[in-house]
């Protein structure tokens, strides 16, 4: 499987929700595991600056990045970009292919 970056920036209406923040994110990834049952999920991280969530996740294909990013909007997600990443050590092996 493919590996993935998501950033996600929230809603300023669900940002300063904190009585419910734990909540929606439950409903969050209960949702994609709904939709997305094959995505895994590696990391979480809160953030200080443009983005608000960092999430890594391994998917099988950019259809199924796409619709992760989607489910992210629907529930209230401002901005929410899957970037695709590629092992440091894989990226240096297509580097040698094209030198």
């Amino acid at each position: 499987m493919a590996t993935y970056i998501l950033m996600t920036k929230l809603s300023p209406e669900l940002m300063q929700d904190v009585k419910h923040r734990e909540a929606i994110g439950r409903h969050w990834m209960t949702v994609i595991q709904e939709k997305c049952p094959e995505v895994k999920f590696t990391a979480h991280y809160a953030l200080l600056g443009p983005y608000d969530f960092l999430d890594i996740y391994e998917a099988p294909d950019e259809e199924t990045a796409t619709k992760v990013s989607m489910i992210s909007q629907a529930q209230g997600a401002l901005s929410a970009e899957s970037w695709t990443a590629i092992e440091y050590g894989r990226f240096l092996e297509l580097m040698e292919e094209i030198a």
